[in-house]
């Protein structure tokens, strides 16, 4: 008998341990699906992230390593581990005095660019956002959106034509209505190449950022312009008082979005090709970069990677800057 109430406990005891080890089984289960999900959700996903590596990830960490080599196209010694330079390239570019001229030409182009951009969608969002007709106001917004969908080549040749000194209806608009004896060279002049460029940037562009101001406005509180009217407030201190504060995250995102300095790099190879218009005008340094990877000498693209890379920096340094003076709750 004590033998078997000793055998009895001992059973008891291994069924306990095995409840135990059970038990803590579902546990470790569970709190790895509340931390993991559903792993068929990683299956699911897989071909995505196959495809981002591919076609995002590696080419970035390929840039990244061309941009500290003297990795020359055409020189095939040139190419591979064997040409790591270290920072040769960037003491080269900090003293190219191409390198300045273009990013000089770049920030004077994103110097006109970007309030214009900013002013002419904020403007037609307020205009629109004043439409009280629900079908009136999506039809503005269609019309607004309509140059968005257009292809940068089509725009731009469209745009050639408009600017055609002879045939062209802008120069033939300004002598007939407007009386200019001597229209602008628009094409052909490097006085006036880079608003050649600029007025269809910007008309292209304009759409896009219109439909996000106009989305920041409509989620304002309509009783706040209420309130506003009743203590007398009118059109514009309503659009400076509450419209222009509330749309911060808005400019935020705008901001961001245009990537910091505009190069407009395929609008301007579209009009002028590679060559950035006349007298090199237009030859931004983004456009400069193309033309050092694959136009000239000996293709040297671990020199416009790392022209590259320096401009990506600046870009994320002036995104880092606006989300740090226009940081909000939402933003």
């Amino acid at each position: 008998m004590p033998d078997q109430s000793a055998q009895r406990v001992d059973e008891v005891r291994a069924k306990g341990r095995l409840a135990v080890l059970v038990e803590f089984g579902r546990q470790i289960t569970t709190i790895r699906r509340q931390r993991w999900g559903n792993l068929w959700g990683y299956v699911f996903i897989a071909p995505a992230v196959v495809l981002f590596l591919t076609f995002q990830g590696y080419p970035l960490l390929r840039g990244f390593l061309m941009a500290f080599s003297d990795y020359r196209w055409l020189i095939p010694e040139t190419q591979g581990l064997f040409a790591f330079n270290g920072l040769a390239n960037f003491r080269e570019m900090f003293g190219d005095p191409n390198f300045y001229r273009t990013f000089g030409i770049a920030l004077k182009y994103t110097a006109l660019y970007l309030p214009s951009l900013i002013l002419i969608s904020l403007t037609i969002a307020v205009l629109i956002s004043r439409v009280t007709n629900p079908w009136t106001a999506g039809f503005y917004r269609v019309v607004a959106y309509m140059p968005v969908v257009l292809p940068v080549s089509v725009v731009m040749m469209m745009w050639r034509q408009i600017y055609h000194p002879q045939y062209g209806y802008l120069n033939h608009l300004l002598g007939t209505l407007f009386k200019v004896k001597d229209p602008p060279y628009w094409l052909g002049s490097p006085d006036w190449a880079m608003w050649a460029v600029l007025f269809p940037d910007i008309w292209k562009n304009f759409g896009y950022y219109t439909l996000l101001f106009l989305m920041g406005i409509y989620n304002i509180d309509p009783t706040l312009y209420e309130a506003a009217a009743i203590d007398g407030a009118g059109d514009w201190g309503q659009l400076r008082y509450i419209t222009i504060p509330l749309l911060k995250p808005v400019f935020t995102l705008v901001l961001v979005l245009t990537g910091g300095i505009a190069s407009a790099t395929v609008s301007i190879m579209t009009m002028f090709d590679s060559s950035g218009g006349p007298g090199e005008s237009v030859l931004t340094v983004d456009l400069y970069a193309y033309r050092t990877a694959f136009m000239m000498g000996d293709m040297r693209m671990g020199y416009a990677a790392t022209i590259s890379l320096v401009m990506g920096l600046i870009s994320a340094a002036f995104s880092g800057i606006i989300f740090r003076v226009l940081r909000t709750e939402r933003a």
